[in-house]
């Protein structure tokens, strides 16, 4: 196994033994105006606290904030930069087990996730299923934004 700065760099074998593995932190990614705009184009979500500066000022967050589905989105570049599983011709994301946006990221702060391999399972077949508690970070705040439970799969 090697670690970089931020990522951790395994080959398929020895991914078998990431169970209870912190991976670390990613680097921290600004939520702009501009994102959320194109997530809203995207999903057709474009209700006023994500859109409208102007009126979302005036709201009950000061500003606009982020899509949580938007800030979910962003786990696969993360994951990408925390994990690296190399020798494997297939890497599926499989989903999720659980989300919860647990506080709102308002537009111009700095997000990044945290993870950790909760799990590894060898699939049928020879391939290996991680399960992973992730945590998107606010700067300057306590809380989080969200934390979600992902699956990922590898196959040889």
């Amino acid at each position: 196994m090697t670690t970089t700065a931020s990522q951790t760099v395994v080959t398929f074998e020895e991914a078998a033994d990431l169970a209870g593995t912190d991976l670390g932190i990613t680097a921290w990614r600004t939520i702009t105006q501009e994102m959320v705009d194109t997530f809203a184009d995207a999903t057709e979500d474009h209700q006023w606290i994500h859109v409208d500066p102007e009126r979302a000022a005036e709201g009950p967050f000061g500003g606009t904030i982020a899509h949580g589905f938007l800030t979910l989105a962003l786990i696969i570049p993360c994951w990408g930069e925390l994990l690296d599983v190399t020798g494997v011709t297939t890497k599926v994301n499989y989903g999720l087990d659980k989300v919860r946006f647990t506080a709102p990221v308002r537009v111009g702060s700095r997000v990044r996730m945290h993870g950790t391999v909760a799990d590894v399972a060898v699939l049928p077949g020879g391939g290996l299923h991680l399960t992973v508690d992730a945590t998107f970070e606010i700067e300057g705040q306590e809380r989080p934004a969200l934390v979600a439970r992902f699956l990922a799969r590898f196959y040889a």
